[in-house]
């Protein structure tokens, strides 16, 4: 069985290209690369977003939490020797469920775990889930394409 290793929030971001604000990992508390990863997002009340998501009752958008999953995703393939240095790109996302609303002030625990992986041509796909208070808030099915 492969060891499992933790990353720091600069670790992070040695890995996966993305940056504020649309970096949705600060830390990671478990990575098997190419298996499954186990990363925490801070939902900061300060984010610009919610000026407009929505005023007097923001909620963090739907959009961002498959987003951070995805990053999770993208931290489960990029730790693999043959995808580093590429960049993640969407190929589909299926099967969204959303079951919490996530707030301002929420931290929220991300999960990716392998699927299926095609390695000729660089496609994979990962079952990503994100949990608040250790309750399912949201759950998919990212596929990325590594190029």
């Amino acid at each position: 069985m492969a060891e499992s290793i933790s990353l720091t929030h600069e670790q992070v971001m040695e890995i996966i290209p993305h940056r504020d604000p649309m970096l949705l990992i600060d830390t990671v508390s478990e990575l098997i690369p190419g298996q499954k990863c186990v990363a925490s997002f801070y939902v900061s009340p300060d984010r610009e977003i919610f000026k407009g998501h929505f005023p007097g009752d923001p909620v963090f958008p739907g959009a961002y939490t498959v987003e951070a999953t995805a990053q999770a995703t993208d931290l489960v393939l990029m730790t693999k020797p043959e995808y580093k240095g590429l960049v993640p790109l969407f190929l589909g996302i299926n099967n969204v469920r959303f079951r919490k609303k996530i707030s301002p002030g929420d931290t929220i625990e991300l999960h990716a775990d392998l699927m299926s992986e095609r390695p000729e041509k660089a496609i994979a796909t990962c079952k990503g889930a994100a949990y608040l208070n250790g309750e399912l808030a949201c759950e998919t099915e990212i596929t990325i394409a590594m190029r």
